[in-house]
């Protein structure tokens, strides 16, 4: 057997594991004439797709095994296989290549994992018009050829069963392949149907992811803010904790002076009391007096009326003394009624201040109390009338 410069692939691969209906030859001749190319013509099926190292070998008929091969040639790869003329294909075998006996041979497409893939009918290398040459041969070589030809047509009838047998593999393939064609077609139905809905879920899936992230950068960015809110509202809790302890304070503070003053209030008004009480008695002496005062001049113009000047004289003196003893005694009750008069209107100024800083205690813990919600309460201060 002639082989070109690389070996094709091949394998062990036995007749009963090849599949050759994948790949259909045409226009394959009976007989081919010797020293001419030889055009060999094959179409692919729907679903075969040819690789890079396929190659066509011419067989003899009869061969067990791909590596059996008398020459090959290498596949040409179509450019577009969904173009319709890409299925047509053909390689020319070079005539200094073939074969130059007469025996059977076939066609066979064998891909690069060394599986076939396709197979012609036989086919010889002989003269068109050779069975008309008339040729003259002694006794022995017709007998010769009597046995030759009965071997050629025990040969050719095992062909014709192994072309039967190949025939009805090929009938049972092609009905394997319309069942797996249409397998094929159901499967390829629902896988675009579960790529389209993978396809949606996926889209619906990106669509929530990208959601969950916008949702999820939102959060960040509104943790961030609440954050910087609570820390500020801490510093603000912080001040106002300190401002009320101040508030606290000053409100004991406020509370003791209140107290303080509460206490100087009872005092004064006690000294006002006692001081009304001795400005009664001062009235009541000053009144005695005035009394006193108008029963002596009454005295004294009674006695004006001299019965002895003598007489007169001194009584007049003493009336005299004793008026102007009278007087200096008014005169001193005045005093000390003026003097507790001032007295009286110093301690009303002095109510009236209490008052007042009473009431500004009062405003500053209503002010204080307010913004907590505590209720205020007047503190009792004492009412001094004048």
């Amino acid at each position: 057997m002639e082989k070109t410069i690389e070996d094709p692939p091949t394998s062990a691969v036995l007749l009963d594991h090849c599949h050759f209906s994948q790949v259909i030859f045409n226009s394959v001749e009976k007989f081919y004439i010797p020293g001419g190319d030889v055009t060999c013509r094959y179409t692919f099926t729907q679903n075969f797709i040819p690789r890079q190292k396929d190659w066509i070998g011419i067989f003899r008929v009869g061969w067990k095994t791909v590596r059996e091969y008398y020459t090959f040639m290498w596949v040409t790869l179509p450019v577009d296989l969904n173009n319709k003329s890409a299925k047509q294909q053909e390689v020319q075998f070079k005539a200094y290549y073939l074969p130059k006996d007469d025996e059977y041979y076939q066609f066979c497409y064998v891909d690069q994992d060394g599986v076939v893939r396709g197979a012609s009918i036989p086919f010889q290398f002989r003269p068109e018009n050779e069975e008309d040459i008339l040729v003259v041969t002694t006794q022995g070589e017709v007998e010769e050829i009597e046995r030759h030809n009965k071997e050629l047509c025990k040969e050719n009838q095992e062909l014709k069963d192994s072309c039967v047998s190949l025939q009805k593999q090929n009938s049972d393939m092609q009905a394997e392949l319309q069942k797996k064609q249409e397998e094929l077609e159901t499967l390829q139905s629902i896988n675009k149907k579960l790529e389209l809905k993978v396809k949606e879920q996926k889209d619906y899936w990106e669509t929530e992811l990208l959601q969950l992230k916008e949702q999820n950068q939102k959060m960040s960015s509104e943790n961030e803010k609440m954050g910087i809110r609570v820390d500020q509202l801490q510093a603000q809790l912080s001040t106002q904790e300190k401002e009320m302890e101040k508030l606290v304070q000053g409100d004991q503070d406020k509370t003791e002076q209140l107290e303080h003053l509460k206490k100087e209030n009872g005092h004064l008004f006690l000294s006002l009391t006692e001081q009304r009480k001795d400005q009664k008695k001062l009235e009541q002496t000053v009144e005695e007096m005035k009394q006193n005062e108008t029963t002596a001049m009454k005295k004294q113009q009674e006695l004006m009326e001299p019965r002895n000047k003598k007489a007169a004289l001194t009584v007049e003196e003493q009336l005299a003394r004793e008026v102007e003893r009278l007087k200096a005694k008014v005169e001193a009750g005045k005093a000390c009624f003026l003097e507790k008069y001032k007295e009286c209107q110093r301690l009303h100024k002095q109510i009236r201040q209490l008052r007042a800083a009473a009431l500004e205690v009062k405003q500053d813990q209503k002010s204080q109390q307010e913004p907590m919600g505590m209720g205020s309460k007047e503190p009792a201060v004492s009412t001094v009338t004048g």
